[in-house]
Parts: C-alpha cells; structure tokens; sequence
C-alpha cells in the first residue's frame, strides 16, 4: 500500500510540475456539471420565427422575435413568465418574419447585449431595430462563427457555428446559427440557414450534433440537406411554420427526410407554441410528437 501511494504521489507530482512548464491545460479537467433548469420555447407565430430561452438563476434570452405584427404578443408573452430583463437578444437574420417584434422588445425590456449578423438591410423593420438599439445605448456584437455569448452559468455553453463567411447572395446565409450545449444536451436554432451556410459549417469541422434542432427556414427546401441532418443527428426537430402558408412550407422532402431518420417531429402551426426543458440530461416536451 505504501508502495501504490508512494507511486500515486510521484504520477500527481509529475502531472503538476508539467502543468507549471506547459500550462494548465496538462492538469485533466472535469466535466462541470450543470446547475438548474433550461427551457426552450419555440413560440407559435406563424409564419415566422421566435425562440425564448429561460436560462439558470432566472436569466432569459430571445432569438428572434416574429413578424411586426407578433411584437405585442412577444411583449405579453415575457412578460407573463416574469421577464423584466433579458440577458442576451438575437436577431438571426434581416428578414422581417424574424426582426418583426424585436425593436419593441427592445424598448420594453432591459438588454444586456445585442447579436446580429454582418450584414444590413433596407427595410423599414431593419432600421427600427437599429434606431431601438441606439436609444437604448446598446451596442451590437457580431453574431458569427466562434463567438461565444459568455452568460457565466454552470454547465452552459452557447457559440454561434455561423456564418462563416460573407459576400452571400441569399440574405438566408447570413443567419446567425446558435448552438446552446446544457449538460449533456444540446439545441441547434438555425434561423433561417440554407444549403450553402450548412455546408461552410460541416467543412468547418465544428461539432453539430444536437439534441434538438430548429429545423432551417421554415422547414424549406433549400435548408436541412441530408450531409448536415446526419452531422446534427437530433433527437427531436421543430418546424416554426404557418398554417397554410403560401410557401408550401415544410417542404415534403424535408418532412421526408426527418420522418426517415426516425426524428421525433413537431409543428407549431398544428400544436402551437414547442416547449422544451431540461436539466442537462433528460428532456421533457409539452406536447407529443406531430403524428399527420
């Protein structure tokens, strides 16, 4: 026995001294694991986008906030779950079925810090946005690829894995792809990212697996290729989408294609408003997979 503890003390005293010359990243880290509760809405707006996200130690965060005409109905929303502040607030993209509710958001709630992508528009909705962080005296960090939102919790991790580049035809592309890792699960929310933005991601090598995953621009198409579904490999996949919407959205190949892997799918325009919680390793959903 003394032998061992002897041999055991040497192995920690080689490990620190290596730790001293190379750095600390020698010394084994251990997984931290998560504190508290993580809840996901993905609310019911239509034909648009709008995610709530009710962090640890209640703190919130918003990525994306519907059409003009859902701002009302975002404000009641956070408020009805006791919001005064939100932490962190997204915009993926300049389209306004994602900024529509946004600058009124920003002017009723306290915000900490601002994300959007590198990129402008000419619309009237953009520049509300714009003129809502400015008179709030916020500033704006560029939601792109290896940006971290720093929120200080335990076991909680979110990094935008998009865009990745610029110069993109399809204002689509730019979309800022946030990856939210709590514990040992992970959500995917991908605005509205099309094939080229996925697949800058997979040649990126950045790790895509998620536990749930907000299936791209409305379940289109022109998003969700099968290279990056297999890459994302979810669990469960939320289609934000209309009723009857004159898109066609979610397109039947993508229907397909989640229905092939044996995804658990679910619609807001058939069940409404998604909501996901989690403690970092089990996750519970308010309602039962689309089954039509």
């Amino acid at each position: 026995m003394k032998t061992y503890r002897s041999q055991v003390a040497l192995l920690m005293g080689i490990i620190l001294l290596a730790a001293l010359i190379l750095g600390t990243s020698c010394v084994p880290q251990m997984a931290v694991p998560p504190e508290g509760t993580l809840v996901v809405h993905i609310i019911d707006v239509g034909q648009a986008d709008a995610i709530f996200i009710q962090l640890p130690e209640g703190k919130a965060g918003l990525v994306d906030a519907g059409n003009n005409a859902d701002a009302q109905l975002m404000v009641e929303y956070l408020q009805g779950h006791g919001v005064s502040r939100l932490e962190f607030v997204v915009g993926t993209h300049p389209h306004e079925d994602h900024l529509g509710g946004l600058d009124v958001v920003i002017e009723e709630f306290e915000v900490g810090s601002v994300y959007l992508p590198d990129v402008t528009h000419t619309t009237k909705t953009f520049a509300d946005v714009i003129t809502a962080i400015e008179d709030k005296g916020l500033g704006v960090t560029i939601a792109e690829s290896g940006v971290n939102i720093d929120l200080g919790l335990q076991g909680l991790r979110a990094e935008f894995l998009a865009p990745c580049g610029s110069g993109y035809s399809d204002l689509n592309d730019y979309s800022a792809v946030l990856r939210l890792t709590f514990g040992s699960v992970a959500f995917l929310l991908t605005g509205d990212a099309e094939e080229a933005s996925e697949e800058e991601m997979l040649a990126s090598g950045v790790d895509l697996w998620a536990t749930v995953l907000k299936v791209g621009h409305h379940g289109s198409h022109s998003s969700t290729s099968e290279d990056f579904l297999a890459a994302v490999n979810p669990e469960h996949a939320v289609i934000s989408v209309g009723t009857d919407n004159d898109y066609g959205h979610p397109h039947a190949r993508t229907e397909d294609l989640l229905q092939s892997r044996g995804i658990r799918v679910y619609r807001t325009d058939h069940q409404g408003t998604i909501i996901f919680t989690t403690d970092g390793s089990e996750v519970t959903v308010n309602v039962e997979p689309w089954g039509g």
